[in-house]
């Protein structure tokens, strides 16, 4: 009996066989897309869509599959390969399961899992992160990483301590900035601004982290609120037979003010 999966592997091969769109494909020109549909799969999270979520699976499924079929076509490995190397990785890893090994809460498989991959030949409990993920997204897994060995705050109450230092220095810059009329001095103090409000995004993101929330899913909801409300505001302007661009800002305050009201309602 045929299973889903081979079922998927035959399409994709004759797909390569046969399409002339996935002839062409290569690691290269399927990396923008897989990471297109990642971003469509956290989407469909982020809005609790499950008939979303289960089609940008599928597609991200297609993806490791398309990889692991243009690999076999090098010899260098094919998705069987891939699954097996996978399962290894996951025994290996979780010895509290499959050996001997006891813990006593999620923090205890977090702490193993580090000292495994650095067993394993990572020079820096920091190297698991991926250069090319988002800076939100990256503060946060470089503080639970930290956090792995022991460099992590004790309570949140001196996290948020750390954000209001990081705002008034933030605070301080702007102030010198906004003092200066030289530009080479402007630009300078501009550089020194930006480094302080990394430094309080950074903080805010730990913030989150103690309380348990994705900051990078928090502003996305927020994104999408604010997409909301415009658009609204776009069409109650419409209706009143205006455009924004023609609008004064408190005709434009008294719109949003009202949508806000009623969407909290």
């Amino acid at each position: 009996m045929t299973t889903p999966f081979d079922r998927l592997i035959a399409i994709m091969n004759d797909l390569r066989e046969k399409c002339p769109w996935d002839q062409k494909q290569t690691y290269e020109s399927l990396r923008q897309l897989t990471i297109e549909e990642t971003y469509e799969l956290a989407d469909a999270i982020t809005e609790g869509n499950s008939s979303a979520l289960k089609e940008e699976l599928g597609d991200l499924l297609l993806h490791i599959v398309f990889y692991a079929k243009i690999a076999s076509e090098k010899s260098q490995f094919d998705i069987n390969d891939v699954i097996h190397g996978i399962c290894e990785k996951l025994i290996a890893r979780h010895p509290h399961i499959y050996s001997d090994v006891k813990v006593e809460n999620e923090e205890d498989v977090k702490r193993n899992w580090e000292k495994l991959k650095m067993k394993e030949g990572k020079k820096s409990v920091l190297s698991g992160v991926p250069v090319s993920l988002p800076a939100l997204v990256k503060a946060m897994r470089l503080q639970e990483k930290s956090k792995q060995v022991g460099f992590e705050w004790e309570s949140a109450g001196q996290v948020w301590e750390k954000v209001e230092e990081e705002l008034a220095e933030l605070k301080v810059e702007i102030d010198a900035m906004e003092s200066v009329s030289v530009e080479q001095d402007a630009a300078a103090l501009k550089k020194k601004v930006e480094e302080e409000f990394g430094d309080l995004l950074f903080s805010l993101v730990n913030y989150a982290r103690f309380l348990n929330i994705d900051p990078e899913n928090a502003l996305e909801r927020t994104n999408k609120k604010f997409i909301n409300r415009f658009q609204l505001m776009e069409q109650e302007a419409q209706g009143k037979g205006k455009k924004l661009a023609d609008m004064t800002l408190s005709e434009m305050d008294a719109i949003w003010n009202q949508i806000k009201h009623l969407s909290q309602k």
